[in-house]
This record gives C-alpha cells, structure tokens and sequence, in this order.
C-alpha cells in the first residue's frame, strides 16, 4: 500500500475549502508515514487548476479533464477513482463530507469493499493491537468521530482493508499553506481508459444553484442561541448583538428544531463548523453535538442562567444571568464606549 490520496471537490474553477483543508492534513500525515501526498481533481476546464492544489504540499496531481465530467454526476466520477485507486493502491483516502461526497464516498468504498468512516472531526496515526486474533498493526489511520448521537467519541481502525477512508466536514481541519511555490508532480488522467459508456447515461439538462446569503463559517463574530433563548421573537435580541458588533448569529440545533431559527444557521455536529475570534453562547447548555462545532473559537463567552451549564466549562467568561437582561447591557454599553 501506498500513498495518501485527496479527492479535491471543485466548483465554478475553484478547489473547495474541505478538500484545502484535507490536503493540510494529508500532509501531516504523509510526513509522519514518510509517503506522498495525491490530490485527484475530476471535472472540465481544469487547465491551471495545479497552483490551486500544489501550494498545500501535494506531491503528485492526478488530473481527469473531460467535458463530460461537469458538472458532477456519479458514475464517471465513482469509476474514475476506482480504478485509479486500484492501480496505486493508496493506503489512506479523504474527501469532503459535502454532499457529493455523501454521494461518492459509499459508493466508492463499497466498489472497493473498503471501509468509510463519515463526518470525522480527527484523523491521526497509531498502532493497533487486535487481542482477539493476537495481532498487532502499525500505522493504522484513526478515524475520530462522535457516535451515538454524540454521547461518546469513538475511534474506528481498519486494519486489514484498503484504502481506509474517511469524510470531513468543512471547518474542522485547518487549511494552511506549506509552500506558494511547492513543486507538484502532475499526471493526467486518461477518462476513456478509466471509464465506459454506461457511465454518462445520466446527462445534466440544467443547474441552478443558490448561493447562501449566510455566512456563517467565514464571521469573525459568532453570537449563537439555543433552546433557552426561549422563543423566535426572542431571538431577536442575537440579531440586534451580533449587528451592533459585526458579527453573524448562530444557532444549536435544539434552536432550530424548535423553530426560533433558520437551519442554515445551525453550529454542531449536524451543522456547520466555525472559528471566530469571538463566540457568545446565550442560552446554549453546552452539549458535545454543540460544542463539536464551535470548540476552537479564540474566546467563548456563555451567557447563561444556569451556572452549571457544561458550556461554562468551556468559557474563558461566564455571565450568569437572564440574556433577556444581559444583552440589552451589552449593547447598550458597546454603543456607548466604541467608536
């Protein structure tokens, strides 16, 4: 077994976030394996798209560019990395747990009868020891993930198939620059060798996509809510906060399944992961699903009636009080002393 392999989703001539995001780590890990690090870009008009993905510390780019390819539908994608995957035999494979990397990733494992661990939130290198069968593994990949409903962190090995492969869900790795001027390797793929007719049966009549007026991921401010917010009308307090500071208002899911806000605002393990510089959690108790998604913000502030709140754990500041009261305050006070 080989190298590590990235499957770089890209869109309108841009490579995603996840897939940067997962070359950073792929080469953290390649460095500690002592192998390669492979980026395969699948799509159409890809002349260039090289300077997007090397600067990440990709040694090799495996490059499939047909007009066929885009925009994306499964079969020509799922066969082209199958049989690229058994021709270099990577022994570790990433993609983004997007939605078509939702589609693609079961799809792949299951035609190399590998094993896919979803939504993982870390990936690093250990050794096994399997006392059942008395034997021991080095340099197994651990793929680390909530599981029952975000109750325990499980860490999932797979010692005998290949390549072991994972999703990601975009924001939890950090994406970094190894190099503006790192030297890739680039191979062209040959689409018709790796595909067959039956592959392009499904052809894409029209395309529309809306792009999200909410930027959530990419705010310096979060001020998020949750169920004890107490009601949508109360959620209004969050908006008026978060514009007085600059910032973008968030939700935990028992927010959005009561109502109070929008899904897209959704911060968790079922939502969207972020970084702020700045997070104020109001009325958020503080649960795993939760803080899964908002643990790496610089400085967290909980704004809470509770004063055992598991959140308060995690605070470098803890208001105890009604946000009704508080953040009235707050803003008041912001006005008045910021120019």
């Amino acid at each position: 077994m080989n190298n590590v392999f990235v499957y770089c989703e890209i869109e309108d001539g841009i490579i995603a976030d996840v897939s940067l995001e997962l070359l950073t780590k792929g080469r953290t890990l390649a460095n500690e394996l002592n192998c390669k690090l492979e980026a395969v870009v699948i799509g159409s008009n890809l002349s260039g798209i090289e300077k997007q993905i090397a600067p990440y510390g990709a040694d090799t780019i495996w490059i499939a560019d047909d007009e066929r390819l885009y925009p994306y539908t499964t079969l020509p994608h799922n066969s082209i990395l199958v049989n690229l995957f058994k021709q270099e035999q990577p022994q570790i494979a990433f993609m983004g747990a997007t939605s078509i990397g939702r589609d693609l990733g079961p799809r792949l494992s299951s035609s190399l009868h590998s094993g896919l661990t979803a939504d993982c939130t870390s990936l690093v290198i250990g050794d096994f020891e399997d006392k059942k069968n008395k034997k021991e593994y080095e340099n197994l990949l651990y793929q680390i993930r909530p599981a029952f409903g975000g109750n325990i962190v499980a860490t999932i090995v797979n010692p005998d198939c290949r390549p072991q492969m994972a999703t990601v869900r975009e924001g939890v790795m950090k994406k970094e620059i190894v190099d503006a001027n790192y030297s890739a390797e680039i191979k062209s793929i040959d689409v018709n060798n790796f595909t067959n007719s039956e592959d392009f049966v499904i052809s894409v009549i029209d395309r529309h996509i809306e792009k999200s007026k909410i930027n959530i991921k990419g705010a310096p401010i979060v001020v998020a809510g949750g169920y004890g917010v107490g009601s949508k009308e109360n959620f209004q307090l969050l908006y008026d906060l978060a514009e007085v500071l600059g910032g973008e208002v968030g939700a935990s899911r028992a927010a959005v399944d009561a109502g109070y806000c929008e899904h897209e605002r959704q911060i968790g393990q079922t939502g969207v992961t972020v970084r702020p510089k700045l997070y104020i959690a109001c009325g958020i108790s503080g649960q795993i699903q939760h803080t899964a998604g908002m643990e790496d913000a610089a400085i967290v502030i909980a704004i809470n009636n509770d004063e055992n709140a598991p959140i308060n754990q995690i605070a470098d500041y803890v208001i105890t009080g009604d946000l009704n009261v508080v953040i009235p305050k707050l803003i008041n006070y912001y006005k008045n002393n910021s120019k």
